[in-house]
């Protein structure tokens, strides 16, 4: 390689050469070298998002939170990534995948877990949950302005909060390691009330579909088992948290709302 060659070339002959280790909805993970791994987001996430994610999870990391140690931005292909700490581990998700019996008990895991993020200190430099939510309602370009009108107008009852959010915890963003549970994919998180973090995953569980390359029998497993996957979290989530399913519900609305600005274009790459 030249000692002339740019950044983004250097990356582009690093990622010919390297191995795909995940993919997400908005983003593919490879091999990076030593311990370490790309996020490369595609090409139609927008960029203050993934400053964002790089941002906050430093700032969890350096706080000694269970969150990937952070390096660097880069571009690739036109594509933004971030260079994360390699965590070494299965999924959650993929541990129910291998072993499906164990669904309902890995909900009230995943409820434990979510308990334990909101009992941490939350860095200084996490912004508010009201202003995140509030900032996606108002970037989405599928709401019309009536709708984002009732979404802000729903979002001004709900109570402010100071427990760490993460805003998309799910059981694929939990990593079993040798030194326990990581938790990855901090890019929504916040400073706010853990009920409203809660109703974020009540949300995905409820409504979510799961990826087109993950097995068909998980589909069937999913569809055949969610109502009942949903109340075990809920339920485990009241045992651990001051509050009621109204409360929970009461965030329906705006989250909705906001999700939509984090939709696939249909013309994305």
């Amino acid at each position: 390689m030249s000692a002339l060659a740019s950044p983004e070339a250097t990356s582009s002959e690093q990622l010919r050469r390297t191995s795909l280790v995940d993919k997400g909805f908005t983003s593919e993970v490879f091999a990076w070298g030593e311990g370490r791994v790309l996020k490369l987001f595609h090409k139609w996430v927008p960029a203050y998002k993934v400053e964002r994610e790089y941002k906050v999870t430093q700032a969890l990391h350096a706080a000694g939170l269970t969150a990937p140690a952070t390096y660097e931005r880069v571009a690739v292909q036109g594509r933004l990534g971030i260079v994360f700490e390699r965590v070494e581990g299965l999924s959650m998700f993929d541990h129910v995948q291998t072993k499906p019996w164990t669904l309902f008990s890995a909900a009230r895991q995943l409820a434990n877990l979510h308990a334990q993020i909101h009992g941490c200190v939350v860095p200084v430099e996490l912004p508010s949950q009201r202003e995140w939510i509030r900032g996606e309602i108002d970037r989405s370009l599928e709401l019309s302005a009536t709708q984002k009108q009732a979404a802000q107008r729903a979002l001004v009852d709900l109570p402010d909060g100071e427990a760490l959010c993460h805003g998309d915890f799910h059981p694929a963003n939990v990593l079993f390691t040798a030194r326990g549970p990581i938790v990855i994919d901090w890019g929504r998180a916040t400073r706010g009330d853990p009920l409203g973090d809660v109703a974020c995953t009540s949300r995905l569980i409820r409504n979510v579909s799961l990826p087109s390359w993950t097995p068909r029998y998980m589909h069937q497993l999913l569809t055949c088992s969610r109502g009942m996957l949903h109340r075990v979290y809920l339920k485990q989530c009241l045992r651990l948290h001051v509050g009621t399913r109204q409360q929970i519900e009461n965030w329906k609305t705006p989250l909705a709302a906001a999700a939509t600005s984090w939709r696939l274009p249909e013309s994305a790459d």
